[in-house]
């Protein structure tokens, strides 16, 4: 009996591995097919913990460029197998407030913006008394390594700014209005502040509630109503460069209306000759960027930038690129 069932065995053995050699050329291309499956519905590409990531930014609602900055972010956590927690306020304590929220709730790690460092203070050293990795984007890079974080993703403003100036010398224009449209925050100033440095005329800053469009728009307009000799309107965010054109046509001025961040709108404007040209910081990028170095964090103890910011931006965009970066920004993620 015990032959028998030895005999079984080997035929079972050798059945089994003749059926194994007849898939072999089709069973890695399943395997692959099915990983491709998984990703294309949005589930993790890596086999590693399930962490949770919390984002925390100072945008206001509506606010298109966040929306693309999230995109980024819950790309790349689909990949990386996050939990990804997104929020924001664009009040500066209520931010803080969300910050310690995501620490009270022990989350693996944190991205946060730094629009308004000194309220964010105290609550970014909670998260890293809590051992909690820290990454800031976008805003706060001056600030970020003060912090504790890890590194900054983002662009430097006041570098940002600088080519702002340089691209209005290249454009022969002679005086410019630089609308800051949410007061306080740190990096509108220091953009509007490297206009000044490098270029060759005048930069006169005009504050504006960024919440209510109606009163940017009138704001502007009365500018350009009371100074005619305003040639050029540098916007801070796509929202406003919209608004900036209607407020153009009110005041019936000639000024060129110029803009920092794209997205369909402005690639749209830039190529009908509506936009002169606008300063791309790719927030798609930052947000999978910061969740990305998280996870390597996590994961493998790798740190980007060697304790100075990862740069994003600038990159100055005319009607020449605009249309190539217009099917991007159609599906939201320039």
């Amino acid at each position: 009996m015990a032959r028998t069932r030895t005999w079984v065995t080997i035929a079972l053995a050798g059945a089994l591995t003749v059926s194994l050699a007849g898939c072999s050329s089709t069973g890695g291309k399943r395997a692959e097919d099915a990983r491709k499956a998984a990703e294309a519905h949005g589930r993790a590409a890596v086999d590693t913990p399930r962490w949770t990531f919390a984002m925390i930014t100072h945008s206001g609602d509506g606010d298109t460029f966040w929306d693309i900055v999230q995109k980024g972010a819950q790309q790349a956590a689909d990949k990386d197998n996050i939990n990804f927690l997104y929020s924001h306020d664009d009040e500066a304590q209520q931010q803080a407030q969300l910050v310690d929220a995501a620490v009270d709730k022990k989350v693996d790690g944190i991205i946060v913006s730094l629009a308004k460092p000194d309220a964010m203070k105290a609550a970014v050293a909670r998260a890293r008394e809590a051992g909690i990795p820290v990454i800031t984007v976008n805003s706060g890079s001056e600030e970020s390594k003060a912090f504790g974080a890890l590194t900054h993703i983002g662009q430097d403003e006041t570098i940002a700014g600088e080519a702002v100036g340089e691209e209005l010398n290249k454009r022969g224009r002679k005086k410019a209005l630089c609308v800051l449209h949410e007061q306080g925050n740190v990096g509108h100033e220091q953009r509007c502040a490297g206009v000044r440095k490098t270029f060759d005329g005048t930069v006169q800053n005009l504050y504006v509630q960024g919440t209510s469009m109606p009163d940017v728009q009138s704001s502007i307009g009365a500018k350009l109503q009371a100074d005619g000799s305003i040639d050029s309107v540098v916007t801070l965010g796509a929202p406003f460069a919209d608004t900036a054109v209607k407020a153009k046509a009110d005041a019936g001025s000639k000024a060129e209306i110029d803009t920092f961040d794209l997205n369909a709108k402005v690639a749209a404007g830039l190529k009908d000759g509506t936009l002169g040209f606008a300063v791309d910081q790719q927030p798609y990028l930052q947000g999978y960027e910061a969740v990305d170095l998280l996870w390597l964090y996590k994961y493998n103890a790798d740190v980007l930038g060697g304790g100075r910011p990862v740069l994003t931006g600038p990159q100055i965009i005319t009607k020449d690129q605009a249309s190539e970066l217009e099917q991007y920004a159609d599906r939201g993620t320039r």
